[in-house]
């Protein structure tokens, strides 16, 4: 069913299933399912993600990245195509031939920098909420999401909704207790269809093979034409 996903820390779905497979340390070994797969089209038309250590104040921003490389605004995800992956030194230079664009970070000098996330997100659209709302005759309103899992090399996930709403012709109506969400992020990215011009970001930390490191993840409101909804 069409299921709307909420603004701000609802990307963590994408985040997980989608972000860390443009990591260059699952590119490079070729356990990412983006691996060769620059130019192509992998979202729909009104997706462009973006990954950006720039943005003041944001708590996965600093001026370096901890290989000393500046980080920067990459665009990752452009109109759907697939236009970068966040590249390190080590998996860049010496295993894809690549430059690196900031994206080499560490939680501290135990571990070895490798190819992180910063602040990334899913660009605002065109539409309002309240134009989704009514364009969705039977769909999922997932007001807020809970704790979830994502498999990061199948694109995989499970969320827990705490508070949810079935639409019916349009129509905000029941309330709908104990709902989870299941599908494929990867798969999900081309069913998007609407994307809405509010926009949130939200802070977290984010564990890997170089650490816990400090990250933002955000998005719009947005609607996702085909994703199973379990609850009561």
């Amino acid at each position: 069913m069409s299921v709307i996903l909420p603004a701000g820390f609802g990307a963590v779905l994408f985040h997980e299933a989608v972000g860390h497979p443009l990591e260059a340390t699952q590119v490079a070994i070729g356990t990412s399912l983006f691996t060769g797969k620059l130019g192509e089209k992998i979202a729909s038309d009104v997706i462009t993600l973006v990954d950006d250590g720039t943005i003041e104040g944001e708590r996965g921003t600093s001026p370096y990245d901890d290989e000393g490389n500046k980080t920067q605004s990459t665009i990752l995800i452009k109109n759907g195509v697939l236009k970068s992956y966040l590249i390190d030194q080590f998996n860049g230079e010496v295993l894809m031939k690549a430059k690196p664009n900031g994206a080499g970070r560490r939680e501290n000098y135990r571990y070895a920098p490798t190819s992180r996330m910063t602040n990334t997100f899913i660009k605002k659209g065109k539409s309002t909420v309240q134009e989704i709302i009514k364009a969705t005759k039977n769909g999922f309103y997932a007001k807020q999401l809970g704790g979830g899992q994502v498999d990061p090399f199948s694109g995989k996930f499970n969320f827990g909704v705490t508070e949810g709403y079935l639409i019916e012709d349009g129509e905000i109506k029941h309330l709908v207790k104990n709902a989870t969400l299941i599908g494929n992020g990867i798969e999900a990215l081309k069913y998007i269809d609407m994307v809405a011009d509010d926009f949130k970001i939200d802070a977290g930390t984010c564990g890997s093979k170089s650490g816990m490191i400090p990250v933002t993840v955000g998005q719009p409101t947005l609607r996702v034409t085909k994703m199973i909804v379990g609850g009561e």
